[in-house]
């Protein structure tokens, strides 16, 4: 599914569609898609403090601009994949990652 999605957006931004949510995005750029996943993401997280119906609406709207993101930078679901399958495995200590306070 996400790759079909991946898909067609890749596809909308190369052959744009008059009136489309899709190009809208692409046209107003970067700076728009960001403002919408940090958007999508703080409702995310407002959601796990709700009920799961919203939390399932608002991670895939997450999902759906994080896409836009990736093909926005040009960045392929295959080099997220790879970035995955090196991280496969590997065993992080609670110690190794930033406190949540100096972030």
């Amino acid at each position: 599914m996400i790759e079909t999605l991946y898909t067609e957006l890749l596809a909308r931004k190369q052959n744009p569609k008059e009136g489309s949510y899709t190009n809208y995005l692409f046209d107003q750029g970067l700076d728009k898609i960001l403002k919408k996943v940090g958007e999508e993401a703080t409702e995310v997280i407002i959601a796990a403090k709700n009920d799961q119906t919203e939390l399932i609406s608002e991670t895939s709207d997450l999902i759906y601009h994080m896409l836009v993101l990736l093909v926005e930078k040009g960045v392929s679901l295959e080099a997220i994949k790879n970035e995955l399958k090196k991280r496969e495995g590997k065993l992080s200590e609670a110690k190794e990652r930033k406190q949540i306070d100096d972030l």
